[in-house]
């Protein structure tokens, strides 16, 4: 082409195509959001639930108590490492991190809504044919944008961004559901770590009376009044109490490590906080169970189920839309010249627009294999989320059972063990008097250790199964309130 005056190369337009293509574009960008999507809507399943627990509960108390429900036992220093746990935990990094991740998902999937804009730049050098100019040698710049979009006409991009906002939600539902593990696992080692610690006051405890009834009947033995038997039966009676205190230390000691690894510490950290001897936390009289439908919006596993389930509908459609014709727009804009001052000029510029209409005429069933594969992916994500609510189901009666049948087991292991207290001492006292042989102190002592230790057993038994109950019930999180964007899964 023969250069101009002015050093520009002459401008081409397409006319009335271009400003057709132009308003087509303005058009589907208006109705974009009014245009169907294929593939099935999403609804909630509607699952029966029964009316009231089974197993009673005492002065059940209300279902927003559940959030925070280690005040309830009043101990400051559980409720500071549980805290500390939720800032700390390597566990819940880790969650967050993947709703991070489930969070520029969604973006990205949204980018897909808009036009890809791309800008470029170029300078060319160029010789004509020895025939036209031998003697000519031009340079040719060029700069200007292309631009291409993929109209949304069947739903392909608005379910994908359905699917990627109930990912999104799965998401930070799992992080709460960590959130509900960890405190549990704290409290649950909290009170195995103060229920070792009374056990080994108590071996202690035992282990002193023990050893001063072995040292009585040796000197009873001295004076003749009691056989060296006497004596090897205590001595027997004190060494086996005293082998009992390594494996509660064992125990104590691994809780307290666990304790630390929760919290995101080296083990050891803890141990001056936690070496001092504390009573068990408090047992509140009243549970905030609510009623079986609660665990819908209360179990975080739950809700990520439910939101799985909602992601892998939408996938469907994300599916289905690939069979169906897909509209392309692209366009350029830009300028063209000899010379690189001459870009400015109007006569350097150059544009084109064109819509293209493509459709999938025979692939040998793959696409429509590929909504069957996801129909079944949905299919096994409705039954997750219905085996999730029978399995909750299972575990709050569970766990309702079991801590009724613990406070049983604690009056009455506390009725054995004052019983065994006052049987130990009469025994001590008639053995001293000379009232009973010293087979009934032997059998009296090991009695009162062992309903001791029950009862302490008990008493964090009891401690165990409300954390339990509380964790089955899904306790320790407080739900958000979605936004209306994030709900309708609109670009953000």
């Amino acid at each position: 082409m023969a250069p101009h005056d002015n050093g520009s190369m002459t401008s081409r337009h397409t006319g009335r195509p271009r400003f057709a293509a132009l308003g087509l574009a303005i058009a589907l960008l208006g109705g974009c959001g009014a245009l169907p999507s294929v593939g099935p809507d999403y609804q909630t399943p509607d699952t029966p639930m029964p009316a009231a627990w089974q197993t009673g509960t005492p002065a059940a108390g209300k279902p927003r108590d559940l959030s925070r429900w280690w005040q309830q036992l009043d101990d400051p220093l559980l409720a500071s490492l549980i805290d500390e746990a939720l800032s700390g935990s390597l566990d819940l990094k880790a969650a967050q991190a993947r709703l991070q991740q489930a969070r520029a998902s969604r973006n990205q999937a949204a980018g897909d809504y808009f036009p890809t804009i791309a800008a470029s730049g170029r300078a060319s050098s160029n010789r004509q044919g020895e025939v036209i100019n031998p003697n000519y040698v031009g340079t040719t710049y060029t700069a200007g944008f292309d631009a291409s979009w993929e109209i949304d006409l069947f739903g392909g991009t608005r379910r994908s961004v359905e699917a990627a906002t109930a990912d999104q939600a799965a998401s930070a539902a799992s992080l709460n559901n960590v959130r509900v593990s960890l405190v549990a696992e704290v409290a649950l080692n909290y009170v195995d770590l103060r229920g070792y610690q009374r056990r080994l006051a108590i071996a202690a405890e035992n282990l002193a009376s023990q050893g001063e009834t072995l040292q009585i009947t040796e000197w009873r033995n001295q004076a003749g009044l009691a056989n060296s038997v006497d004596v090897e039966q205590a001595r027997a009676n004190f060494e086996q109490t005293r082998a009992t205190i390594p494996d509660l230390e064992i125990g104590r000691d691994q809780a307290e490590n666990r304790l630390a690894l929760l919290l995101g510490r080296h083990p050891g950290l803890l141990h001056d906080r936690l070496v001092a001897y504390k009573s068990l936390p408090a047992v509140p009289a009243s549970i905030a169970s609510g009623i079986p439908a609660d665990i819908l919006l209360q179990r975080p596993d739950l809700i990520a189920a439910e939101r799985t389930l909602a992601a892998e509908t939408a996938r469907v459609g994300q599916k289905m839309a690939a069979r169906y014709p897909a509209l392309s727009l692209s366009g350029s804009f830009g300028w063209e010249a000899f010379s690189f001052g001459a870009l400015s000029g109007a006569g350097a510029v150059a544009s084109a627009t064109a819509a293209s209409l493509a459709a999938t005429v025979f692939d040998g069933g793959r696409l429509r294999s590929a909504v069957d594969v996801q129909s079944a992916v949905q299919a096994q994500a409705l039954i997750a989320y219905e085996s999730g609510i029978l399995t909750a189901l299972e575990e709050v009666e569970n766990a309702l059972k079991a801590h009724a049948g613990a406070r049983e087991r604690l009056n009455a292991r506390q009725a054995a063990a004052d019983a065994a207290r006052n049987a130990a001492q009469m025994g001590q006292l008639q053995y001293e008097s000379g009232l009973t042989d010293f087979q009934k102190v032997l059998d009296t002592q090991r009695t009162r250790l062992t309903a001791e230790d029950n009862l302490s057993t008990a008493q964090s038994t009891l401690l165990t199964s409300l954390i339990k109950l509380y964790k089955a019930l899904g306790g320790g999180w407080e739900q958000p309130v979605a936004t209306q964007d994030t709900a309708e899964g609109k670009p953000s």
